[in-house]
């Protein structure tokens, strides 16, 4: 008998051992040593190095070879996403890199057929469209095209629409009025059938770089201190008639961010931003 429970009391070390297995196959790393409580966690690690990172979410950008359009193309790489663009002209003579890394589509807004091949995969739009002429040319290139883009894109299953609206401008509306009365019924259309996923933008006049042929127009040496004056104004652009006027530019590098984060953010908020609205969310983080 004192030999029997000689053997159990000095087998500490086997039964140490057993337990030290039992803990293993449990896919558990057990430790004495303060300094390494978070060891269990190492087989976790292992298990996800060779997962493949989540598929990238493809955007739309209606008319992505103008100048807000441009920007926001090349704001959508910057985030890693995938990018697709039509419009009338299809791809743009821009000879940038950021060019080769865009899909890009030949087609017609006013004929909604058009859309159905570059809406495939698609799980966010943009739309910068718009123009002016006549006053039932700017109806059409303003509210007819886009509407029929809101439908094409809600009838896809498309969650999320971003549209670069533009601000009022008081008497400015009714000597536009085919421009801005597009633009509203689009903006209708958008929240319609876009409830939880729909962000209009509205921007005043928008400065930057823009390219007219081989001529660079350097915008933002009137648009930026007009800026940093107006945006402290806002509360005359409540007067009546002028107010709108004193709208502050927006930078077309801020309005491609918050367009952007419109399309793929989650939580950003429905409906209707201006152009404070756009300068507050330029300074947020995005998520």
């Amino acid at each position: 008998m004192n030999t029997v429970a000689s053997r159990l009391i000095h087998s500490k070390p086997s039964v140490s051992r057993l337990c030290t297995l039992a803990a293993s196959r449990d896919a558990r790393y057990l430790s004495t040593d303060s300094n390494k409580v978070d060891e269990p966690f190492k087989v976790e690690e292992a298990e996800t190095v060779n997962v493949p990172p989540p598929p990238s979410d493809k955007l739309l950008v209606l008319g992505g070879n103008g100048f807000v359009g441009s920007h926001i193309c090349k704001e959508a790489l910057d985030r890693g996403l995938s990018v697709a663009s039509i419009s009338r002209s299809g791809r743009p003579s821009i000879q940038e890199a950021w060019a080769n890394n865009v899909t890009w589509h030949q087609g017609n807004l006013l004929s909604p057929d058009s859309l159905k091949e570059a809406l495939d995969g698609v799980s966010a739009v943009i739309s910068c469209v718009g123009g002016f002429g006549s006053q039932s040319y700017m109806y059409k290139i303003n509210g007819t095209a886009n509407i029929n883009a809101i439908r094409a894109a809600s009838e896809k299953g498309i969650k999320r629409f971003v549209y670069i609206s533009a601000a009022d401008f008081g008497v400015v509306n009714y000597l536009l009025k085919g421009y801005y009365d597009g633009k509203r019924a689009a903006e209708t259309e958008l929240l319609t059938k876009f409830p939880y996923g729909g962000v209009i933008l509205r921007p005043g006049f928008i400065y930057g770089t823009r390219n007219v042929g081989s001529v660079k127009l350097p915008l933002g040496v009137v648009g930026s201190p007009l800026e940093m004056v107006l945006q402290h104004a806002k509360p005359l652009s409540q007067l009546p008639l002028v107010g709108p006027l004193l709208t502050p530019p927006v930078n077309v590098t801020a309005v491609a961010k918050v367009a952007v984060r419109g399309a793929t953010d989650p939580v950003f908020p429905p409906g209707i931003v201006d152009a404070y609205g756009i300068q507050r969310y330029t300074q947020q983080k995005s998520r």
